[in-house]
């Protein structure tokens, strides 16, 4: 990346508290930085972006942020978090340069913006992959458990006041979980398990080794060591490549009471596969943080199957969410400022 010939203009989008830009400005002097909360959505609780949809500018106050963020050469976030704010503004400001998203998947939000080839060679767009492992991995950790000791058991006999003879219940220390995904969720993921005893399987592209994974596995190989596992946890993010990758080829393959824990995208499981799986008992238990359409239709059969946790993609929250991802943040902006690469650039090809 060149070196930027002016200072450049830094541009908070969303509403982010005072003091967090104030440490922006703080740790990167070389850098304006701009926001004005009166014209961003308010936010409900932490790490809130996109803000209270209920919330609508008067026309003048919508003139006045879309001047605001086509005055950038660096945008904290999508504009409103909208990919289509993104199209627009990118068209309106041919000085922008670069814009971070929220969110760890944002090549998800980066295709949906349909930015043409010189409009992506132009903008450089990063994401916050990696402030959202640890709850993630606490989560999936959670979810496995949750199938282990099975929970639906317990809480069916404590709701009929049913003590019955006592039962035998899976422990970590004696499963195979295979991480499919070895990205920064993925390795949160397998440093858990692998801490707690399992024996860990993670997929791989590219073969590094990660930390706490026992056995790396291609790609390629996924079925054949679904077919080994005790438990699947899915943290992949959402791609052409990766939609519907945990589908009826790798399902039939699975052992009867394997636990799935999906804390990736809800497109990369196919959920009539991962129901027929679940009536016949090859699914014994699923933990569901995220889903192919959010928020989840209540006319979903997932809602009502005795074997399904359900959590309203809200595994990730955390009120450190957003200093990690200011850190980030302020990481990458001392590196435009050097004209270095820039970390956690989407792929515009695979948009990953």
């Amino acid at each position: 990346m060149a070196h930027p010939a002016v200072r450049p203009r830094v541009v908070i989008a969303v509403d982010l508290p005072e003091h967090l830009c104030r440490r922006i400005a703080e740790a990167e002097p070389r850098a304006e930085v701009v926001r004005d909360s009166a014209l961003v959505h308010p936010r409900r609780f932490p790490a809130d972006w996109p803000g209270d949809p209920a919330h609508e500018r008067s026309s003048d106050e919508q003139r006045a942020y879309d001047e605001l963020v086509d005055s950038a050469d660096v945008l904290f976030s999508l504009p409103d978090v909208d990919p289509a704010a993104l199209a627009r503004t990118v068209r309106a400001n041919p000085r922008l340069r670069w814009v971070m998203t929220m969110a760890a998947g944002g090549g998800a939000q980066l295709r949906s913006a349909g930015l043409s080839p010189e409009e992506l060679e132009r903008v450089v767009v990063t994401t916050s992959a990696g402030a959202h492992g640890s709850p993630l991995a606490e989560f999936a950790l959670f979810g496995v458990l949750a199938g282990a000791k099975d929970l639906p058991r317990l809480e069916r006999q404590k709701r009929d006041h049913d003590w019955t003879e006592r039962w035998q219940m899976r422990h970590l220390d004696a499963m195979t979980v295979l991480v499919v995904g070895l990205g920064g969720i993925g390795a949160a993921c397998a440093s858990r398990f692998h801490a707690l005893g399992a024996h860990v399987l993670g997929t791989t592209r590219s073969g590094r080794p990660v930390e706490g994974v026992d056995e790396l596995v291609p790609i390629d190989d996924l079925a054949a060591a679904a077919a080994r596992a005790d438990a699947l946890v899915v943290t992949l993010p959402g791609t052409d490549a990766t939609t519907g990758l945990i589908g009826a080829d790798v399902l039939e393959r699975v052992r009867p009471g394997t636990i799935l824990v999906n804390v990736g995208r809800g497109s990369v499981v196919d959920e009539d596969a991962l129901l027929a799986a679940l009536d016949d008992g090859r699914i014994g238990f699923a933990a569901l943080d995220v889903f192919a359409t959010e928020p989840l239709p209540a006319s979903s059969p997932l809602w009502d199957h005795p074997a399904v946790l359900i959590s309203p993609h809200t595994a990730a929250l955390d009120d450190r969410e957003e200093t990690r991802i200011v850190d980030q943040f302020i990481e990458n902006l001392h590196r435009f400022c050097d004209g270095l690469e820039l970390r956690n650039v989407v792929d515009t090809v695979e948009f990953y």
